[in-house]
């Protein structure tokens, strides 16, 4: 599993106020603890500073937090210009989360793509919105993988989000993704799939158990990296254990050096 850790968020209240006021120690903080849970990439998202200052804003984070880790960042925005900006300070392979099939931005993110030889995340949406069901999302995620490919992107630097939606809002929201990745895996052989696994459990209670269980349901039906909180250890061994059982982990030997070292110990 490539593992993007999701807790550098500006839509989390301690994060905006460390990004506004420009507290360098707590974002490197918040990197260096994801990376020694296990993290493939940082996630870094400053959106909630507004159009005006995220440009700056997400640059300066990106410059941060490589200071103290040695990943690349998932570069978190839909602003071609803070993407830009933050490519530009970026050491290593970024990855851009995320390019959708919304014409007025989609060829700015890909150009940056190419020019900054980044991996992308390529979010099943498009003009008219969320895509309500199976269908639409492997239609929008074959329009995607056609342009980039075409652009010369290539398929494993490409990320397929399937869009997972509260299952608080529509309880039929997990089947509709578990189907959508198995459907994914069985088109685009060579592409990553990937989801942001918290969502699922937005606005319910007790939410570790929904991401938990989730997260292996996804895994079984292929999904190959996720966004998610690294610092859940029960999180982390599950994901070990279920790499192993779906025939991932040569010998068992990812699960039982795990063992060995106490991370399947909570």
């Amino acid at each position: 599993m490539i593992i993007i850790g999701e807790r550098i968020n500006s839509s989390r209240k301690q994060i905006y106020e460390a990004m506004r006021s420009r507290n360098a120690e707590l974002l490197q903080k918040e990197a260096l603890i994801q990376y020694e849970a296990g993290a493939n990439y940082i996630d870094c998202n400053a959106a909630a500073l507004g159009v005006d200052e995220e440009p700056q804003v997400l640059s300066w984070a990106v410059s941060v937090i490589q200071d103290v880790v040695e990943v690349p960042i998932c570069i978190d925005s839909p602003n071609p210009e803070a993407v830009a900006n933050a490519l530009k300070v970026h050491r290593g392979r970024a990855l851009i989360n995320s390019i959708t099939a919304e014409t007025s931005k989609m060829q700015k993110l890909i150009s940056l793509a190419l020019e900054w030889k980044a991996r992308v995340v390529a979010l099943c949406m498009d003009d008219n919105g969320i895509p309500k069901g199976v269908e639409e999302r492997l239609c929008i995620a074959e329009r995607l993988v056609e342009a980039l490919t075409t652009a010369g992107v290539s398929e494993d630097d490409i990320f397929i989000d399937p869009l997972v939606l509260p299952i608080g809002v529509d309880n039929q929201a997990g089947l509709m993704v578990l189907e959508s990745i198995a459907q994914l895996r069985k088109r685009f052989k060579g592409v990553h799939i990937l989801i942001g696994l918290t969502n699922i459990s937005h606005g319910m209670p007790q939410r570790r158990w929904l991401n938990r269980s989730f997260l292996v349901m996804a895994m079984a039906h292929g999904l190959d990296s996720v966004i998610c909180d690294p610092t859940d250890k029960a999180l982390m061994a599950l994901m070990i254990a279920s790499e192993t059982l779906l025939g991932l982990d040569e010998f068992c030997m990812r699960y039982i050096n795990a063992a060995r070292k106490g991370i399947l110990e909570l």
